[in-house]
């Protein structure tokens, strides 16, 4: 028999996020990753970093979102993982990802082709109204983070890899630690959580 745990989630957009388990132990909490960690570290930074790299609006306009993302259920799970803090998130990676294929690959009939845009916004309205019950002020942000992987065509590994290299920032795998002097250095500002203070893993 499954346990429901319960937890309430403040200060989300302040600089560190505070989570409160109603009835669920610390000890048996789910502990974000290095991988986690760079995901969320990214929603911190300035939107449309990556643009010039990863064409959003080509994508739409050459249709491209009529091709299958083999790596899209892998990414969004990860996704959500690092912005709920909950490891089970079947339930709801199930429900987005419903949503999303319905809105990228329904067939349209060729007396009812839709335009690139406007298939866009259907898109953007669609996942957003899946998503905000879970994720609320992340919502938009989650939206566009999830064209900008659509329109990269690439794999998890190679996605991560452009991304912190763009910004800076070493590989979320096994030598992801960000140093002191990075952070100072960094042009966009972006707060020090303390989600990167040092890894859990390593204390054991």
């Amino acid at each position: 028999m499954q346990t429901e745990n319960f937890s309430i989630v403040y200060e989300v957009e302040g600089s560190c996020i505070q989570r409160h388990y109603v009835n669920k132990d610390f000890e048996d909490s789910f502990i974000l990753s290095r991988a986690h960690r760079y995901r969320l570290q990214c929603y911190y930074t300035d939107q449309g970093l990556l643009d010039d790299i990863f064409n959003i609006s080509q994508y739409w306009r050459s249709r491209k979102y009529s091709q299958p993302n083999s790596w899209l259920e892998s990414w969004l799970r990860r996704e959500i993982q690092a912005l709920i803090q909950e490891e089970d998130v079947d339930i709801i990676v199930h429900h987005i990802i419903g949503v999303v294929k319905a809105a990228l690959y329904t067939r349209e009939q060729k007396s009812l082709v839709i335009a690139p845009e406007k298939k866009q916004e259907e898109f953007k309205m669609s996942v957003s109204e899946a998503a905000r019950r879970f994720l609320a002020a992340r919502t938009d942000r989650f939206v566009y983070e999830i064209q900008l992987f659509l329109a990269s065509g690439m794999n998890i590994e190679a996605y991560d890899a452009v991304y912190v290299q763009r910004l800076g920032w070493s590989s979320p795998g096994i030598n992801t630690e960000v140093s002191h002097s990075a952070l100072v250095d960094r042009t966009t500002a972006i707060p020090y959580l303390y989600i990167f203070d040092g890894d859990p893993d390593e204390n054991e």
